[in-house]
């Protein structure tokens, strides 16, 4: 199976970055790519730029990387309650290759974390309910919240509570998937 993980994110310090990277580790034996938005910075979104200059090339490279994947790792950072604007972005330009769902029709797991006690539950809700009507098939969520009393480099998740739930979640989706 190959995986494509990348964070809601274009912060050099990421938290999100960091869950998702930690939890891509629990699916080793797959093919896992870890996208950075950093590497497909697009021009602003607007009806005029797309008019005038068409689809970037870095959305349809960010597209291919999706197509190429059998499932999503996405952890997902939470601006003023709702999507960063990198990620808002390119989930923008994505929405205008025609034809085509935006998220390829592919199963995914959203991830989100924060500094703070709610986990990113703001831009969870946002995006569950989006996904769907956008070409990504929702097979399970996890929120890890208070990310720096909860999560230590080179270790992991340290809370036994948020540990065990993100681990009968991933043995869930590696039974739905590998069957």
């Amino acid at each position: 199976m190959k995986i494509i993980a990348f964070a809601g994110s274009n912060s050099s310090t990421s938290i999100n970055k960091k869950l998702v990277t930690y939890v891509s580790s629990y699916f080793q034996g797959h093919t896992i790519e870890i996208l950075d938005l950093n590497d497909y910075e697009m021009p602003l979104f607007s009806v005029d730029k797309l008019a005038k200059d068409g689809i970037p090339q870095l959305t349809l490279d960010f597209a291919e990387k999706i197509d190429s994947s059998d499932f999503l790792l996405i952890s997902l950072a939470e601006n003023n309650g709702a999507y960063t604007t990198a990620f808002k972005n390119v989930f923008d330009w994505l929405s205008m290759i025609p034809e085509r769902p935006v998220f390829g029709n592919k199963p995914m797991f959203l991830l989100s974390t924060s500094p703070g006690a709610r986990g990113g539950a703001s831009v969870m809700e946002i995006a569950k309910n989006r996904m769907p009507h956008s070409g990504g098939k929702v097979i399970e969520t996890f929120s890890l919240p208070s990310f720096y009393k909860s999560f230590v480099e080179g270790k992991g998740i340290t809370n036994s509570e948020y540990a065990t739930e993100l681990a009968t979640k991933i043995e869930k989706i590696k039974d739905d998937l590998l069957m």
